[in-house]
């Protein structure tokens, strides 16, 4: 059976359809009808509303034909159709949804007179529409304007069906009983519908509230605020309140903004960010925007609690987007708005800021946290703020105004300007990585112009206030020269040494980008100049030169235009050719740059990084960022973006990093855990190395590649292997002293030393090893040439004929090794004996640490002895005299190219540890026998042309 409740919603549902559709007819198609006129444009608001309205009524009208189908149904079929199946009930959200959107476009019309300003239109029909009017609704008076009796036509019955809907609801749910499944649905849209009443009549008197401001203003202040969505919330006439320091003659609360009127001056302040903070006492409550602040005041202190509380709620209101339900500030919503918000605004007053739009998160009032600024002249920066600021990593572009390019700033941030490491791409196609500090380059950093510039320029090195400063690397590829030295004020300042691609060297004192003074000039065939300079880099004045040959002409020197170098002196051939060694060590660049202070733009950040204790969010800034490949940086020009660690997964790790140095401090644990860092390219240790690299190549690769430069460049391996061993100290210490324990007490330089040859040097070697073997190899390359022609004479021997010839006592000849095929002799076995010596000796070359290549040697030696304690059926330990010509015979079959630079690197590089060792005398009896192969009379040997039949072996 139905109830009694369901019959009346039924007639309900039918009384409220009719009249929809006769308000339709009576009231939306005339109003609709009488278009505006084209220079209306208020007109053409006002239609526009009234046809959003006519779609809500229209909605309504279907949404209620819905309800009325469900509850025919219903009654038709009771014992079918059960009481959830009902609309009003299964689907009381939706419906609900449907009244809001037309109270919200009802309430529209209201508050700009939609309606009064339609009527105007066709005044006479609508008052010959008055008796029509009158049946629809009850209690019209014939004496109001046409303009209100539509405002209740339109309203009157929603209003009407909305309480109708609660009572008969509620006197349903008390029928259906509390065990009855439905209750539940039942009390549910009881609940909406009477919140709905609630919300009807407050949407109603912010509208009313609205439509009697605007009368108030100026029509130019009307203009300026009036718009239809816009709902007044509160009036200082209504609730007078005082506003410093702004001295506002009114103040206007709405929905979405505040605004304070100061005679003809608005100052409007988007809720969204405006902040209230509470005063100290009872008469004040202060408010914070963007740009100002002030305080509200009043005598009347409950009076400034209703203002305190509307602007709270509103700004509440104005954050969720949408508007209260049921009643302003009786939400689901907390009461108390957030102090982190998302906003956009656009500063006006004077600064750096000035019309640059701001659009992210904010932090009372100021940017802070993720955000976007954009400047109408196209300049535009993305990245952190803090306290209003740009503070940590940020891209900025800055368009170029002759040309349709950016400079494209990729850079860390502190307090506004750029400060810590960034890439900077220029519209020139230069292209900057390196350090900031206060907006200009300062520290370590590299500039590089594109290839196809006309002057292709690549600097390396330190930067003071914008300027080339102190140490740097500049390479000139269009002239083929390298400058390595000391820069002043973006100039060639003070020592420095010029490496042209001719081989050319050049040492002295700069200034103003020219030579000055004495100096001296190396050339590829180790002529030696000593004497001064014009600032062109010619011969010029009193100098000295000597020959390859050991000759020396001093004297003066000059040019003349186009008929080349003038000499007068006294040139002496008496003087004998000088040994090679002593060539070897004329090095450039010793004792001018100390090796300790050539990189400390490098040394320094990682330093800086370790005294602040190794801060996540300071890493990148202090250490640099990882970049995946140059094409992805250019493309980040375009996307705004950068193949780069993300800054908080670093932070999370920097303690598992610290935390695994603790884990791993004896000997063998520490060398595979300092491997597994100076090989990952985000640790602090790895960024490190990888920086030095970069100084390294841009010092010694190409150009550089100098056989002059080689003491320089060996000197900074492992003044770079001493440096991050000191690093490596420096993280241990702030991991110490993170967990609570003492620090570890300061090494000595002997202690030092050694740790840093043991564990440090074989680890950074590798990664320096391809420039540094180069400059040995170019170094000793007349050594190696003589030594080579001394191997390709030594492998025409047969075996036993070398070692007769290297006079290896026979009874040590592994004759037993060889075994002869028919018509075979030993005279004629090569590559036999000693076979695995030689094999064991040639894997020097496999590796570039000096101490497994001294390994080798040691292994060869035993593989030298075993072979002879084979021969001799006993332990046989070999004598110097013995070991030397065999060792000979091993390295001459061995054939390893470049021997010399071999040695000379493992000497220069080898653990001071090993001095005076095993280690050290092997080496010494490789240089012997590398010096004996050189020798002429091994070099110029000749075979004869047959062998005696005679000839015992």
């Amino acid at each position: 059976m139905c109830s009694p409740e369901e019959a009346a919603l039924l007639r309900l549902e039918e009384v409220f359809s009719a009249t929809l559709a006769r308000i339709n007819s009576l009231v939306f198609q005339p109003l609709l009808e009488a278009g505006p006129e084209a220079s209306d444009p208020w007109g053409r608001e006002c239609l526009q509303l009234l046809q959003q309205l006519h779609s809500s009524s229209q909605q309504l009208w279907d949404v209620t034909e819905e309800s009325l189908h469900s509850l025919q149904e219903r009654l038709r079929r009771p014992e079918a159709v059960g009481l959830e199946s009902l609309l009003l009930l299964q689907s009381a959200d939706r419906i609900l949804q449907v009244h809001l959107e037309y109270i919200e476009s009802y309430t529209c019309c209201v508050a700009v007179q939609a309606f009064q300003k339609a009527v105007k239109r066709r005044s006479e029909y609508w008052r010959g529409q008055r008796k029509a009017l009158r049946q629809v609704l009850s209690g019209l008076s014939s004496e109001g304007s046409v303009g209100t009796a539509l405002l209740q036509a339109l309203r009157q019955p929603l209003a009407h069906h909305v309480q109708q809907y609660v009572l008969l609801l509620l006197s349903l749910g008390d029928t259906v009983g509390e065990c009855h499944p439905t209750r539940e649905l039942v009390i549910h849209a009881a609940s909406l519908f009477g919140d709905l009443q609630s919300f009807m009549r407050q949407e109603l008197d912010q509208a009313t509230a609205t439509q009697a401001l605007w009368p108030t203003l100026s029509s130019r202040l009307r203009d300026v605020l009036c718009t239809p969505a816009r709902r007044l919330l509160q009036d200082s006439q209504d609730v007078p309140v005082t506003v410093t320091p702004l001295r506002a003659e009114r103040v206007l609360l709405f929905d979405d903004a505040l605004v304070l009127l100061q005679g003809h001056n608005i100052h409007t302040f988007d809720l969204k960010l405006v902040w209230v903070e509470p005063g100290q006492d009872r008469c004040t409550f202060h408010l914070l925007t963007p740009e100002e602040g002030f305080s509200f005041c009043s005598k009347d202190p409950q009076g400034l609690v209703v203002w305190q509380w509307k602007v709270t709620q509103a700004v509440c209101q104005a954050l969720r987007g949408k508007k209260d339900f049921p009643v302003l500030g009786a939400g689901l919503e907390p009461s108390e708005p957030p102090t982190c918000r998302c906003g956009a605004y656009t500063f006006r007053a004077e600064g750096r800021f000035c019309q640059a739009t701001y659009e992210g998160e904010w932090y009372w009032g100021r940017p802070h946290g993720k955000g976007t600024l954009k400047w109408p002249d196209g300049r535009n920066h993305v990245g952190d703020f803090c306290q209003g600021l740009e503070h940590g990593f940020g891209i900025r572009l800055v368009p170029q105004a002759s040309e349709d390019k950016f400079d494209c700033y990729k850079c860390h941030w502190w307090e506004g300007s750029m400060c810590g490491y960034g890439i900077c791409e220029y519209s020139t196609s230069e292209v900057y990585k390196g350090y900031f500090q206060e907006g200009l380059r300062h520290g370590f950093g590299v500039l590089e112009s594109a290839p196809q510039a006309p002057r292709p320029l690549r600097y390396t090195g330190h930067w003071e206030r914008g300027q080339r400063s102190g140490y740097g690397v500049e390479e000139d590829s269009d002239r083929g020269e390298r400058y390595i030295g000391m820069w002043q004020a973006d100039q060639r300042h003070g020592p420095g040494v010029m490496v042209t691609q001719a081989g050319v060297c050049y040492q002295g004192t700069f200034q103003a980008d020219k030579m000055v003074g004495p100096g001296i000039l190396l050339s590829d065939d180790d002529s030696l100049y000593e004497g001064t300079f014009t600032r062109d880099l010619t011969l010029v004045g009193k100098g000295k030169v000597t020959f390859p040959n050991g000759f020396t002409l001093e004297g003066s020197f000059g040019s003349v235009s186009g008929r080349g170098l003038h000499t007068q002196g006294v040139l002496d051939t008496a003087a004998l050719p000088p040994d090679p060694s002593s060539t070897c060590k004329r090095q450039l660049g010793q004792g001018v740059f100390p090796v300790e202070s050539r990189w400390q733009g490098v040394y320094g950040a990682f330093r800086d990084f370790v005294r602040a204790g190794c801060p996540g969010d300071l890493r990148e800034a202090l250490l640099g960022f990882h970049v995946q490949s140059s094409r992805e940086l250019r493309k980040s020009q375009e996307y705004l973006c950068c193949e780069r660690t993300c800054p908080e997964d670093q932070a999370g790790r920097m303690e598992d990093l610290l935390e695994e140095l603790l884990q791993h401090r004896e000997p063998e644990a520490l060398q595979q855990c300092l491997r597994k860092a100076l090989s990952n390219s985000l640790h602090p240790l790895g960024k490190l190395l990888r920086t030095l690299m970069l100084t390294f190549q841009a010092t010694y690769a190409g150009i550089g590649a100098n056989k002059h430069l080689q003491g320089l460049a060996q000197e900074e391996v492992k003044q770079h292997a001493q440096e991050l061993w000191a690093a490596y100290r420096g993280l241990l210490q702030v991991a110490l002293q993170r967990k609570g324990q003492a620090p570890e007490e300061d090494e000595d330089a002997e202690t030092r030393d050694l740790r840093v040859h043991s564990l440090v040097l074989p680890l950074v070697l590798p990664s320096f090893y391809s420039e540094l073997f180069t400059l040995y190899l170019l170094l000793h390359e007349r050594e190696d040439s003589l030594y080579s022609q001394g191997i390709t004479h030594l492998s025409l021997f047969p075996d036993a004929r070398l070692l007769e010839f290297l006079d290896v006592q026979k009874h040590l000849w592994p004759l037993k090794d060889l075994t002869l095929t028919t018509n075979q002799r030993y005279s004629l076995v090569r590559d036999k004996c000693f076979l695995s010596a030689t094999e064991c000796l040639q894997k020097m070359i496999t590796t570039v640490d000096p101490r497994e290549k001294l390994e080798v040697l040691e292994r060869t030696y035993g593989e030298i002895e075993a072979t002879v304690s084979r021969v001799l059926g006993r332990e046989h330990k070999l004598p110097m005299d013995d070991l030397l010509p065999l060792l000979i015979y091993v390295v001459s079959r061995a054939q390893i190219q470049h021997l010399g630079a071999e040695i000379h690197l493992i000497r220069d590089m080898m653990d001071p540890l090993h001095t005076g060792g095993l280690y050290d005398f092997l080496l010494t009896a490789l240089e012997s026998c590398y010096e004996h192969i050189q020798k002429e009379d091994m070099r110029l040997h000749r075979l004869p042309s047959r062998w005696s039949s005679r000839e015992p072996w």
